[in-house]
């Protein structure tokens, strides 16, 4: 089962007179995570690299910033996959501190610092969720809300037409589930459409 983190965690290592500071924080997609990269750039202008690693739901990535290709963001991917974490994103801020460390030192202070970081780490079970759209007559719309409600979606939209659409998401595990009982008490009157064909 595919973990989470419940809140960002951090690390800070000195090799060589170099600094490597580390992030790794849920994150939902890429946009988001090449947003957080930007807003590090932002905050410490005088680094030299920015890497990082992605695991969200099948957007991954491994950036290594002009680090030696395969020295920085495939090594933090490994950590986060070896931790069976997905929706998050590693971040490593380096300040070169005038020695160079070779590829297999590169490759091992990435790797520390991710790991370091999350030795400390509150891991959560990852919950995909799911979005969900029906149209139900008038009279199905009070039981479609109880129903979303209980099953743990949330009701995103509802629109008031010859029918009522609904839009909602919750968890992946509990769509099979959620749709039979509806569909069982529907009657034949609940059509699914958009995500849930």
């Amino acid at each position: 089962m595919p973990y989470t983190l419940k809140t960002p965690v951090h690390s800070e290592l000195l090799i060589r007179k170099s600094r490597f500071i580390a992030c790794v924080q849920p994150i939902d997609d890429r946009a988001r995570a090449v947003a957080v990269v930007a807003e590090l750039r932002a905050q410490h202008p005088g680094a030299t690299h920015v890497c990082w690693a992605l695991l969200a739901g099948g957007q991954s990535a491994a950036v290594d910033d002009g680090e030696p290709g395969g020295t920085a963001g495939r090594p933090m991917m490994d950590v986060l996959r070896h931790q069976d974490l997905d929706g998050v994103l590693a971040t490593v801020v380096r300040y070169f501190g005038g020695v160079k460390l070779g590829a297999g030192g590169l490759l091992r202070a990435y790797t520390d610092a991710v790991a370091q970081a999350l030795l400390g780490a509150d891991k959560v079970p990852l919950q995909r969720l799911k979005a969900l759209r029906c149209c139900v007559p008038y009279a199905l719309e009070g039981f479609m809300r109880r129903e979303i409600h209980s099953a743990g979606f949330e009701l995103i939209d509802a629109a008031h037409g010859s029918v009522v659409t609904l839009h909602f998401s919750g968890p992946e595990t509990q769509v099979a589930a959620l749709m039979s009982r509806v569909n069982d008490a529907g009657q034949g009157h609940v059509q699914w459409m958009g995500p849930a064909d």
